[in-house]
């Protein structure tokens, strides 16, 4: 198959364990651009937490994030597609979140929000790789349900931060019958987006953007919020250091996040 579109996932597949892109991996994803072929991020980040990254990868045009809620276009700064989270729905889960003593995060196009009161504590949230990031690029608020109530048309996503995968199980439980796309993430997080909004559903957006048919895609993830994209594209490839159910569903495992499991992939398939 002559794949003409790579989507990758960040956190756990293209960072290292040490939240870094190894040389190998920059060299590979260059040297595919330099050919004809889109790499686009594939993420639960927003805009402001690709800062980083996005100085080592310039010239990755496209990103498909905050977990498909936002498919965007770096080198025109434009939004693509967008799909916000209802108003009565980001009220109830900002109650659940406070009534677990969670971290609550708010996304936005533009937007990091969180309560600095919150960010001081992420290694109780089991988030405190984080924590240097999010004190350089959230927009802090004290209250953040007061935030949501000015900017209830703005939110595409909602993350939970829980103590414990306890806590989040019960979350899960009290939010299950929203119309929402609820994910595990690392650690004891819950993501959740507007039902049908997955890394999926802005693949699919950003393939009808670029007129390229879906089984001329890869896809890398490693986590439960990467099942549907590896799914619908034409090859899901998952990590090495993968959860085992995800592994079950891809068609290629490539080595680990630690030992430059993109390049690998990218050489195998992309020769």
């Amino acid at each position: 198959m002559n794949y003409k579109l790579l989507a990758l996932d960040m956190d756990g597949t293209l960072l290292n364990s040490r939240k870094e892109i190894t040389q190998p991996t920059v060299e590979a994803i260059n040297q595919l651009l330099e050919r004809g072929v889109h790499v686009v991020f594939s993420s639960g980040r927003n805009l402001p937490e690709m800062q980083d990254i996005r100085r080592v990868l310039n010239k990755i045009r496209y990103g498909i994030q905050i977990s498909g809620g936002l498919v965007f276009d770096f080198a025109e700064d434009k939004v693509i597609a967008v799909r916000p989270v209802p108003f009565d729905v980001i009220m109830t889960i900002i109650d659940v979140g406070l009534d677990a003593r969670a971290m609550i995060h708010l996304h936005t196009v533009r937007d990091s929000i969180a309560r600095q009161a919150d960010i001081d504590r992420m290694s109780d949230f089991h988030m405190g790789i984080y924590r240097s990031m999010f004190d350089r690029i959230c927009l802090k608020v004290d209250d953040v349900k007061a935030y949501a109530l000015e900017h209830s048309r703005e939110i595409i996503k909602v993350n939970l931060y829980h103590r414990s995968p306890e806590s989040r199980q019960r979350s899960i439980e009290r939010i299950k019958d929203l119309e929402l796309e609820p994910v595990f993430a690392e650690g004891s997080a819950l993501e959740a987006t507007p039902r049908g909004v997955t890394k999926a559903s802005g693949l699919i957006e950003l393939c009808k953007h670029l007129n390229i048919p879906l089984e001329q895609t890869v896809a890398i993830g490693d986590a439960p919020n990467d099942r549907e994209i590896l799914q619908t594209a034409g090859l899901g490839i998952a990590m090495g250091n993968a959860d085992d159910d995800i592994k079950k569903i891809a068609g290629f495992v490539t080595l680990d996040n630690d030992h430059d499991g993109v390049a690998h992939a990218i050489e195998k398939f992309f020769d």
